[in-house]
């Protein structure tokens, strides 16, 4: 297949869908971000599954999984995504992208994932406004926190608690134990 270059943000939104799903948009470029595994899948839903009813009965906002948004003239699709209630107000659910930036994003390592690569993707996320970002690793079972405060490392005995989203928390090891 060949590599399709040279796109904006309007031409992925007017990709057909078996051609858009399971990509991002990077530099006007498609990347496959597909082959998540069983365990990638089982812990995004875990935190969909915690935190959805705790924003939702608290009216605190929004959160979807693998939505894309608009990062610079990039489409990126968080794992999962928290919206505070004004972005929350400008969510389209006609739009492939949402043309603007998440409050949270949790972005979940995958066995294909470079750490670099990932970091790279968190940096243009603060960038461009997202003010936290979580990314999880299943291997070494710790959340990497990427916000206005240097780099945090959380361990399993630490509390996964975004500051985007007041009073949600729960320990580290417990997400895991989840999946």
């Amino acid at each position: 297949m060949a590599t399709i270059t040279g796109l904006t943000i309007e031409d992925f939104e007017q990709l057909p869908d078996a051609l858009a799903r399971n990509h991002e948009l990077v530099d006007g470029e498609l990347i496959d971000v597909s082959g998540n595994t069983g365990g990638h899948n089982r812990l995004r839903d875990a935190l969909v599954e915690l935190s959805r009813p705790f924003v939702r009965q608290r009216k605190l906002g929004l959160i979807v999984s693998e939505q894309e948004f608009q990062f610079g003239d990039n489409a990126h699709g968080p794992d999962v995504s928290f919206l505070g209630p004004a972005a929350a107000q400008q969510f389209d659910d006609r739009l492939r992208v949402q043309l603007f930036v998440p409050d949270v994003a949790i972005e979940i390592a995958s066995k294909n994932d470079r750490f670099e690569s990932l970091f790279a993707k968190a940096y243009r996320y603060r960038e461009c406004g997202t003010k936290e970002v979580f990314i999880f690793s299943i291997a070494t079972r710790q959340v990497f926190v990427c916000s206005q405060h240097p780099v945090t490392v959380l361990c399993e005995d630490q509390d996964f608690r975004p500051g985007q989203i007041p009073g949600f928390s729960i320990k580290i090891s417990d997400l895991f134990a989840m999946m």
